[in-house]
């Protein structure tokens, strides 16, 4: 028997152990929305995985940027970012 290759839309059944609070929320856009919950609990899952991604990202680029200027005295960082304007011996 050969597999179907799974595309993005490929779905898969699983339990979740969900605070109360956040199902009735969840139950409550679905009935709004009149979509079913899984549907509202995908788009949130996928939504908090975003941030999740994004935050990890600016972790990085920040840990890249510091390492680059590790060097750097104060001063001159808050130059590069432009938080001063020129530097204090031209002040």
């Amino acid at each position: 028997m050969r597999r179907q290759p799974q595309s993005r839309s490929a779905k898969r059944r699983t339990t979740l152990t969900l605070p109360v609070d956040s199902l009735s929320r969840a139950q409550r856009i679905a009935r709004s929305r009149n979509v079913n919950l899984s549907s509202v609990i995908a788009e949130a899952l996928e939504e908090g995985l975003r941030v999740h991604a994004a935050a990890q990202r600016s972790e990085e680029v920040l840990k890249a940027y510091q390492q680059a200027f590790a060097g750097f005295s104060k001063e001159e960082l808050m130059i590069l970012d432009g938080i001063i304007l020129e530097p204090a011996s031209r002040r």
